[in-house]
């Protein structure tokens, strides 16, 4: 449990100069102060008191909605929002809890992105601290409250801050302490230091921020410690975007012989790494430390003092701050997840073979009926394994990725595609190598897999030591040998499963919950359905979707629909701004009937529609990336059309949509390609 009460003094978090807070905050004392709420939606009301706004069950129903929408931002440099809230519901555990969400709206965008969520009721107000990375572009603060089940629901906001600088750094002079938090400890607590506070039986300093009696800081005392080692720790906010430099905080030591003083990080898992110790016994004045952080994923920091006896004396802990630049001159630039990252477009990237010769080479499949192409468009590059220049009994192929350091947990995803092998086991595997290649370990292996369907992997790892990721194909026996493909190598830091990680933003839509925001005016047996797997009509329709290989997608049952009849998908209303927009999806045209897919824009206002994109006829046996890049300053929406061709052999799939702002990177190449084998035995074209 942690210790709230002590820490979140909120009845004296109104500041002196609430009237005068920096943009993007709110007191909630007379005024909303430049935040709105929606009109379409249901107001947010200002207490006849004063101090803060809320919506409750008393003038709404469940599943209505309160927004709130802040005045034009800007963060040119590194900010932090801090929201006071609270959730309140009846009694017991509501199967549909209220919920409140807090989006960033960016001017160029036509959709806005989920910041932070949070559905746990609480008796208390709590604190979420928010990094906001600095940003040139204009943006709003978008803040929803949902009213979930229970006669007595309610959503309340305290106060809303928005200040330069990042959420673990705290001068503790503000009675909401930054979000800091005790984790609670019967004997021994962190406790709020001085100012007015004279509870202690030890004699306590001044602090470090105005160097005299009217500061505050943090400090931990040892008079109550009741059994060896009892720890405190006090925990900042959770880091929630990425950061690495400097960490530097001012502490005291009395009697350190006494106590241990210790810095942790722990992740979203509740791993813990220790990144800093006192080293000598402390004396009674400030000192200043460094430590190198990075936080390339959600993490806390925990300051932690280990008591082993009541004469251990206090730790006091003043003015933490963070500075991206490393603490010392270094040169060595921080690891970037992107260089162990390919798709094999340009070539191996960072990637590379065993020295005895070219075990995986690099290939490409134009758009055909018979072999699939390449998952990152369908027109691309992959990397093949046991080609026909390397097909013999006992053959092995390894490619291996660059260094990663160690101490990180990762998140490694790939695609892979099985063609032949009477056997499964072992075609295609992936080890982890350290760097002095001694110890190798066998992390995934292929068990079964549907033959010719890109499939996804997806493997969490973490070690001590800098290590490397090797694909490994073996053919055991010239009788079983077949073919594996290779695309899509991604290496991101963090959890493959991380609780921090929030939904796709509305932007995009894999189909894989649900149908997202898109609607149909009518559902019947001739409308787009979702599904996963194979289509029931052979010779048409995709095996598997293009997210993962087992996950699902939207298409039309052609057997369901008569020549010449049409189904349309159309996407929830999004925002008009100036710029391009560009709309990325995955289609599947397969079958010797197949009709027409088009892609129109609906502007509010108009009767008719524009076309944007069209594709007739069969395409290929592979899932193709479209490009559509457009431009539109009006509420609008997307509808994808697809029509039934001449014979059931018509089913059409669509998967994987995303809006961006901006033009797109590459426009789509529709031009067919020559067929023809290149001479080179790394880069084969079929």
């Amino acid at each position: 449990m942690l210790l709230r009460g002590v820490l979140l003094a909120v009845q004296a978090l109104q500041l002196a100069g609430a009237l005068d807070l920096p943009a993007g905050s709110c007191a909630f004392e007379e005024s909303t102060c430049g935040f709105d709420s929606v009109f379409a939606f249901l107001p947010w009301i200002l207490n006849e008191e004063g101090h803060y706004i809320y919506v409750d069950t008393s003038f709404a129903k469940q599943g209505e909605k309160a927004v709130l929408l802040s005045s034009d931002l800007q963060a040119e440099e590194w900010s932090c929002l801090r929201l006071v809230y609270q959730i309140t519901t009846s009694s017991g555990s509501p199967s549909d809890p209220s919920l409140l969400n807090l989006y960033v709206r960016f001017e160029d965008e036509s959709f806005d992105r989920l910041l932070w969520s949070a559905k746990e009721p609480s008796d208390s107000w709590l604190i979420a601290s928010l990094d906001l990375q600095n940003t040139s572009k204009k943006f709003k603060i978008l803040i929803e409250g949902v009213l979930g089940q229970g006669d007595t629901a309610s959503i309340a906001l305290f106060e809303i801050k928005m200040t330069t600088g990042y959420c673990i750094e705290c001068d503790f002079e503000e009675n909401h302490l930054c979000g800091f938090v005790n984790r609670w400890n019967p004997n021994v607590n962190w406790f709020v230091g001085g100012g007015s506070v004279r509870n202690s039986h030890s004699l306590l300093p001044q602090d470090h921020t105005f160097k005299s009696e009217l500061g505050h800081y943090m400090y931990v005392d040892s008079v109550y410690v009741k059994h060896f080692q009892e720890v405190a720790q006090l925990i900042s906010p959770m880091t929630t975007a990425p950061m690495s430099g400097c960490l530097a905080f001012y502490y005291q030591l009395q009697q350190g012989n006494d106590n241990i003083f210790s810095v942790y990080t722990r992740d979203g898992a509740g791993l813990y790494e220790e990144i800093w110790k006192t080293g000598s016994p402390g004396n009674a004045v400030w000192n200043l430390a460094e430590v190198e952080f990075s936080a390339p994923y959600p993490m806390e920091v925990i300051f932690e003092v280990a008591f082993n006896g009541p004469k251990g004396g206090y730790v006091a802990l003043d003015d933490i701050s963070f500075s991206p630049v490393p603490c010392q001159n270094q040169t060595e630039l921080p690891f970037s997840a992107a260089e162990a990252s390919c798709n094999f477009e340009e070539d191996l990237c960072n990637f590379y073979q065993d020295k005895e010769g070219p075990g995986w080479a690099r290939v490409k499949v134009k758009p055909n009926m018979y072999r699939t192409g390449d998952h990152t468009s369908g027109t691309g590059y992959y990397l093949l394994a046991n080609t026909k220049f390397t097909s013999q009994p006992g053959y092995i192929g390894r490619l291996y990725g660059p260094s990663l350091p160690g101490n990180l947990q990762y998140c490694l995803r790939f695609y892979y595609a099985i063609y032949g092998f009477l056997k499964m086991s072992d075609t295609l595997a992936v080890y982890i190598f350290e760097e002095n290649h001694v110890v190798q370990e066998k992390v995934w292996s292929v068990l079964e897999s549907p033959r010719g369907v890109w499939m996804q992997a997806e493997i969490p790892f973490k070690k001590p030591m800098p290590t490397k990721v090797v694909f490994m194909s073996l053919c055991k026996s010239f009788w079983d040998c077949g073919l594996v493909a290779l695309d899509d190598i991604t290496v991101e830091l963090g959890s493959c499963w991380s609780p921090e990680r929030l939904p796709p933003p509305p932007g995009e839509c894999t189909f894989e919950q649900d149908e997202c925001a898109f609607t149909q005016e009518r559902r019947n047996r001739s409308s787009w359905h979702r599904r996963r797997g194979e289509t029931p009509t052979s010779y048409t329709g995709p095996k598997g979707d293009h997210t993962t290989g087992v996950g699902y997608y939207m298409y039309i049952e052609a057997s369901h629909m008569v020549y010449g009849q049409k189904a349309q998908l159309v996407s929830w209303s999004l925002r008009g701004v100036t710029g391009k927009h560009c709309l990325t999806f995955f289609y599947h045209m397969y079958g010797a009937g197949t009709g027409l897919l088009s892609v129109y824009l609906k502007k509010e206002g108009d009767s008719g529609e524009s076309l944007l994109w069209r594709r007739r006829g069969e395409q290929s046996i592979s899932w193709l990336r479209a490009l559509v890049e457009y431009s539109c300053d009006r509420q609008h929406q997307i509808i994808f059309e697809a029509i039934r061709g001449v014979s059931i052999r018509s089913d059409i799939a669509i998967d994987d949509i995303k809006f961006q702002a901006g033009p797109c990177a590459e426009m789509e190449d529709i031009t067919q390609q020559s067929s023809g084998y290149s001479e080179d035995l790394n880069e084969i074209e079929y």
